[in-house]
C-alpha cells in the first residue's frame, strides 16, 4: 500500500472530515489536530467521512506529500474507542482499510 519504508506512525482523526479536503485542507486538519506531530516525519493521518465509507490517508514521503483514498463499497471503517484522534498500530489499520471492525465502538447509524 505504501512505500517499503514503514510509517514511524499512524494517527487517526475519526470524527467525520470533509472529503473535499486535498493536500493543503488535510494538512491544515494535522496541524490543528495533532499539534505535538511533525506532518513531515513520515507519520500516517488517516481521515474519515461522515457516512464512514471512505478514508483518506496523508504522508510525507522526503519530496513531497502522497495522498492516499480508499471506498468501500459495503460497510465502514469502524475505529476502536471513542477518541477524536488516537494512534493505531500498523496491523490495526490494515484491519480498518479491510472493513474489519476492531469493536469498541459501533457504526454511524
Amino acid at each position: 500500500m505504501w512505500p517499503s519504508v514503514r510509517p514511524c506512525r499512524i494517527f487517526a482523526y475519526t470524527q467525520p472530515t470533509d472529503m473535499r479536503k486535498s493536500f493543503q485542507g488535510l494538512l491544515a486538519l494535522v496541524q490543528q489536530v495533532f499539534v505535538e506531530q511533525d506532518p513531515y516525519s513520515g507519520s500516517l493521518f488517516v481521515f474519515v467521512n461522515r457516512r464512514g465509507n471512505y478514508v483518506k490517508i496523508l504522508m510525507w514521503d522526503r519530496t513531497g506529500f502522497v495522498l492516499y483514498a480508499k471506498r468501500l463499497e459495503r460497510g465502514r471503517f469502524v475505529f476502536q474507542g471513542n477518541e477524536d484522534a488516537q494512534e493505531l498500530s500498523e496491523k490495526a489499520l490494515r484491519l480498518i482499510l479491510d472493513g474489519i471492525a476492531l469493536g469498541g465502538r459501533r457504526g454511524l447509524g
